[in-house]
């Protein structure tokens, strides 16, 4: 008989199948672990059914298969994190704090400046001593020195034409924002987030601002102020209230926090943000608070609501790889990952548990590529042409749920590109959904099989590529 072991980790279970010969002779000494029986979810037995040699052995094997479930669970949300961030929007500092200004929020004084003859005469404009802030989408310009003060016109001048010509994590500095320097007596943190985990929006806030916020979040996370905020009546002021009280902050000085706490929620909700954030919102020496930098991330499924971005999308960002534009370009959702298992699916969430099941059959997870419902012949062959031109890509794992999308016209579709693209890689197809059965017979009919679930592909598609070489 074979039983299954079963290992809940954060609420995701995970079943790895133990084989285990059933005990015919007396009982061995009674324990606690329990296994499940293959044959039964409901039915347990207890290490008194088992001799203890078994267990012994069994035991080790629970400690391996655990280790390697909370591996492939990490390895799991990396894949999802990287997948998040490719389909944000990101918003340039200037434009973030463009918003921001139109809601009220106190920003510096600042003008956007493409030359240094620009920057000069920005620095005119605002005739005092200033900041010049290179503006790329990347973190990490402060360290790469791309964030310089200005005292005078021809300093101004200088700094400008210096960051200019820099390049910050592969990205080209095209432009600079000019803004008035201002002294600060405190540094603070504030942000709004889309925090899944609790299926609402959480606003963060630490007496810790200027710095990296995991960083603190490590080191000191006493010093974070999280608070969920009710998705059904949203942010009320009198929590915003409660937020900068925790902050130290009492009387006005309190009453303009969370003024602008009120306001950064608003943006987001306008703009159908994913983070609004300010590292740091300053103090200054006058006592006024002022968000010195501020950075927005939009959901780029909510563009049409907002066409003035719509125009970002042809935009590139500096860490995306040639096949990863090139599926931006013909509208396809592609992530490349590193592994050598090609995926391809129709639906985000079809094709991240696609990704998961490849990671718990121990493979690695070459690309995500989502076709999107009711996608057609000239789609997919798109699909297949940037995802089996990562020469990474040693198999290629099609995994369709037939809704809006027929199977039938899937399988017709294969087989034409297939023929005009004259495909060598070994595929791996699996058909559910409308007319499954008429997109098998096509497939059939042609000597390419079809499987009828996930965890049948992803086995077959791990099993050919251990072979390939």
């Amino acid at each position: 008989m074979t039983f299954r072991l079963c290992v809940n980790l954060g609420g995701t279970l995970a079943d790895s199948p133990l084989s285990i010969p059933e005990k015919s002779g007396p009982r061995g000494r009674t324990g606690y672990l329990k296994i499940a029986r293959a044959d039964s979810s409901d039915t347990h037995i207890t290490r008194n059914e088992l001799d203890l040699a078994q267990l012994q052995t069994h035991a080790l094997q629970f400690m391996n298969l655990e280790s390697y479930l909370i591996t492939t669970l990490k390895q799991s949300r990396r894949l999802d994190s990287r997948v998040r961030r490719r389909f944000r929007l990101k918003l340039f500092e200037y434009e973030a704090k463009e918003i921001a200004q139109q809601y009220g929020v106190p920003i510096p004084n600042g003008l956007v400046a493409s030359s240094p003859q620009e920057a000069k005469e920005c620095f005119l404009k605002i005739n005092q001593p200033s900041m010049v802030k290179a503006q790329v989408l990347v973190a990490g310009r402060g360290k790469a020195g791309g964030i310089k003060p200005a005292s005078t016109v021809d300093e101004a001048f200088g700094v400008a034409k210096n960051i200019l010509s820099m390049t910050v994590k592969g990205e080209k500095v095209s432009k600079v924002l000019v803004e008035q320097r201002l002294a600060s007596k405190h540094e603070r943190y504030v942000s709004i987030v889309v925090d899944r985990s609790s299926r609402c929006y959480t606003l963060l806030c630490s007496t810790e601002g200027g710095v990296d916020i995991e960083q603190i979040a490590d080191q000191h996370p006493e010093k974070i102020i999280r608070h969920k905020i009710n998705p059904l009546f949203g942010l009320q002021e009198f929590e915003s209230r409660w937020v900068a009280k925790q902050l130290g902050y009492f009387g006005k000085q309190m009453s303009q926090l969370a003024s602008i706490i009120n306001r950064l929620f608003q943006i987001m909700l306008d703009f159908d943000a994913e983070l609004v954030e300010s590292n740091p919102l300053i103090e200054t020496e006058t006592g006024e608070l002022v968000a010195a930098d501020l950075r927005i991330l939009l959901d780029d499924n909510s563009l049409f609501r907002h066409t003035k971005f719509l125009e970002r999308m042809k935009t590139f960002e500096p860490d995306m790889t040639p096949l990863e534009i090139k599926a931006r370009e013909k509208g396809l959702a592609y992530v490349e990952l590193g592994g050598n298992v090609g995926i391809i699916g129709n639906g985000a969430g079809l094709v991240m548990a696609t990704l998961d099941m490849i990671l718990d059959y121990r493979g690695a997870p070459a690309n995500f590529c989502d076709l999107g419902g009711g996608a057609d012949e000239e789609r997919i062959a798109a699909a297949l042409e940037i995802v089996l031109a990562n020469p990474k890509a040693k198999v290629l794992l099609i995994n369709i749920m037939g809704g809006i999308t027929r199977c039938d016209n899937v399988a017709r579709a294969i087989l034409n590109i297939q023929k005009r693209m004259g495909i060598s890689k070994p595929i791996v197809i699996r058909l559910v959904g409308t007319n499954e059965d008429e997109g098998r017979k096509i497939l059939s009919d042609a000597n390419i099989p079809s499987l009828n679930t996930m965890e049948d592909a992803a086995a077959k598609a791990v099993e050919i590529v251990s072979k390939v070489k």
